[in-house]
């Protein structure tokens, strides 16, 4: 089976995105059979048929050939940027290795692009927080015009505006073709276009996931219309009936976690102990417990490492620079001193350091059960205090992130709303002396939150 699934990855490698992908899968092989103790790829190295595909695909990537997807993509991509030379465009691949040929493509276009892949590293590729957040600021600011990304970023980004997305394959997913769908089309009309080979299993997936979404949105039709409301004067009038017993006993407690910790067992526990748990990109935290309390995770193989690469310092700084309470947890019953081949004071040295000089305390958990625990608790301590959970007490640093604080603060305004505003009026004076008919020009803007907002902003304080 091992096998058959790896002759079947390298047909789909071969259908889909071309020669070149399909070459470098086969070399990885052939480099992970020298030292490699799976059978399967043993097998494959040996196999006259496999070894004949291999020879043929060394023989075509010398000809060069490029997938036809290549040109309909530069073509594509030259139309939209001629007719906008600001224009932003995403291109979503399945690979790594398409990914990085679509920029060779791009490259040759003269148009300004960036790849976005995420933290695992491979053949030396790999973005960390910190450097995807950099990358999204410089693509949002129009310093290049083309993100090339792979299911990175497919959610969890806060990205203002793009003007087209474009699917170098189908996926079969109906949620992620929507998500990478969302990308666009946010705040004006967007374009998105799916490249499908004819022919291939492209075909299939485009259907696969265009019928799923079929069948989401009619067994959404169908809750409407079994769960709908019925206004009932006789149940109305019963004194006996009371909506009391729908009201929780104690407020509902939430963590936000970082999208990428959404499949960690922390997450499954959390809900388990029934906290309501929250995805969003975090840059400076892997968890939020409270606006004020930010929680940076480390197992301790990566705590370790962490130290060697010397990334824990950058990522205790940006932590204690967001949260007025930062806090360092470190997970695993290893002995911290002998999982790398690192000296015993270097590691308490480096303990030492975060807690006195930045003042960020380093607690301990065996495994994930424990740190949900830990992390419940906190929850529920913390926001016992708030009384309502909210990322207002997150520090703004830049003065565009403390514009968009004080106008989210406003009643009804979410920080994507605020942006809206802000970059409609552009500043919060001209916002405040805004007329209700110029807050209604805006579409995310309704009749009673203009009429709340105007009357905010005119009423004398005090006066009830």
């Amino acid at each position: 089976m091992a096998e058959a699934m790896k002759v079947d990855h390298a047909i789909e490698l071969l259908e889909t995105q071309g020669i070149k992908p399909l070459h470098s899968y086969f070399k990885r092989m052939r480099q992970d059979a020298l030292t490699s103790k799976v059978k399967a790829v043993k097998n494959l190295m040996e196999d006259e048929s496999f070894k004949s595909s291999m020879y043929f695909t060394e023989e075509l990537v010398k000809q060069n050939i490029d997938h036809p997807k290549l040109l309909k993509l530069k073509e594509l991509v030259q139309e939209t940027i001629e007719k906008d030379s600001s224009a932003k465009i995403i291109i979503f691949t399945q690979f790594r290795d398409s990914a990085e040929e679509i920029v060779k493509n791009i490259d040759e276009l003269n148009v300004k692009n960036h790849i976005f892949v995420g933290q695992a590293k491979k053949n030396g590729l790999g973005f960390s927080q910190k450097q995807q957040k950099e990358i999204l600021d410089q693509f949002s600011a129009g310093e290049f015009n083309i993100l090339i990304a792979t299911s990175v970023a497919e959610e969890g980004l806060d990205i203002p505006k793009v003007d087209k997305v474009i699917f170098y394959e189908p996926i079969p997913s109906a949620i992620r073709s929507i998500q990478r769908r969302g990308r666009t089309g946010r705040l004006e009309e967007g374009e998105v276009t799916i490249l499908m080979t004819k022919g291939t299993r492209d075909e299939i997936y485009r259907w696969s996931a265009h019928h799923k979404e079929k069948r989401m949105y009619r067994n959404l039709e169908q809750l409407k219309k079994d769960f709908s409301l019925h206004k009932n004067e006789d149940i109305a009038q019963n004194n006996n009936t009371s909506l009391d017993k729908f009201i929780p006993s104690e407020p509902v407690i939430a963590i936000l976690a970082d999208h990428r910790e959404k499949n960690n067992r922390i997450v499954k526990e959390l809900i388990d102990l029934g906290i309501s748990v929250k995805t969003a990109q975090l840059t400076s935290a892997d968890y939020v417990v409270s606006g004020k309390v930010g929680v940076e995770l480390k197992k301790v193989p990566d705590f370790v490492a962490s130290i060697i690469d010397g990334r824990i310092l950058d990522q205790v700084r940006d932590l204690k620079g967001s949260f007025q309470k930062a806090v360092l947890v470190i997970e695993g019953e290893e002995d911290i001193y002998s999982v790398r081949n690192v000296h015993a004071n270097a590691i308490r040295g480096m303990l030492a350091s975060i807690v006195l000089d930045f003042h960020v305390p380093v607690l301990y958990t065996k495994n994930p059960q424990d740190t949900a625990a830990l992390l419940a608790v906190m929850a529920k301590r913390e926001q016992g205090k708030e009384i309502d959970f909210s990322l207002h007490s997150l520090k703004p640093k830049s003065l565009r992130e403390q514009q968009e604080f004080i106008v989210s603060a406003f009643p009804n305004i979410g920080v994507q709303t605020a942006r809206i505003l802000l970059e409609h009026f552009g500043s919060i004076k001209k916002l405040v002396n805004a007329t209700e008919k110029e807050l209604l020009e805006l579409k995310s803007v309704g009749d009673k939150t203009a009429a709340q907002l105007v009357k905010m902003f005119e009423e004398e304080y005090g006066k009830m």
